[in-house]
């Protein structure tokens, strides 16, 4: 069964490249096989302010096929302006292109929980220019960088498997019904864990995240682009569930 995911993902990942015009759409193929769009690529449907309602009235733009982040100009900062999924998923594939900007940071987060004083928190794909934003320099031993599960484990990437910012990245989490999980970028498996093993826990109380009880360990989840102040894209956003 793990072999089929990984075939139908590197499938999936093929035709990105091979039918870029087709962004933001489900092929025949996929929606048979039960891929769902989570970005229709012209609205903001399906996503939601989290922790509040409606959505974000500034720091979002949709345009030409993608949802960007719009960065703050000045010295003025906002905060607060995460988007969130309709819906909850437990056991899923989930694939995205994102384009980070120079010295840009974001993140795709998963498993997210607005259980913390509504605060949304989650495990993080780490979205970033490694060679310019300090935080890729920040963390244990490079478990910041781009394709990172964020300040917990880093990801294992060789120069040849990624564009530089300001071009297009595909990512890529997997998380199989055994809450066995792996991050992709490119293609390329970069890391993997097990959600709930003790070595995750371990890694989990030496982390940023040590004072949040449960933190990662939900059931269920929902899907969280960052709101990080920089400009950051996002297109062909989508999830099959797994079970």
């Amino acid at each position: 069964m793990k072999a089929a995911y990984l075939l139908s993902g590197v499938l999936l990942f093929c035709s990105l490249l091979s039918a870029q015009k087709n962004f933001n759409r489900l092929t025949v193929a996929e929606k048979k096989q039960g891929w769902e769009l989570l970005f229709d690529g012209k609205t903001n449907s399906g996503w939601t302010w989290a922790g509040k309602t409606g959505f974000p009235d500034k720091g979002w733009v949709i345009k030409d096929g993608t949802i960007s982040i719009e960065p703050v100009k000045g010295s003025g900062e906002l905060g607060g302006l995460d988007i969130i999924s309709a819906n909850q998923y437990s056991a899923f594939d989930l694939v995205f292109d994102f384009n980070v900007s120079p010295g840009g940071n974001s993140g795709v987060k998963y498993f997210v929980s607005l259980d913390y004083h509504n605060t949304p928190l989650g495990l993080e794909y780490q979205v970033l220019d490694d060679s310019l934003h300090p935080d890729a320099k920040l963390g244990r031993d490079g478990d910041r960088t781009m394709a990172s599960l964020y300040d917990l484990i880093k990801a294992n990437k060789k120069k040849e498997n990624f564009q530089q910012p300001g071009h297009w990245n595909t990512g890529r989490v997997v998380v199989y019904p055994n809450n066995h999980v792996e991050h992709y970028l490119n293609g390329a498996k970069v890391l993997e864990y097990d959600r709930f093993s003790p070595a995750f826990r371990e890694l989990i109380a030496l982390s940023k995240y040590k004072n949040y009880p449960g933190f990662g360990q939900g059931q269920q989840g929902y899907i969280l682009l960052q709101y990080h102040g920089n400009a950051v894209s996002f297109r062909n956003i989508k999830i099959k569930p797994l079970r």
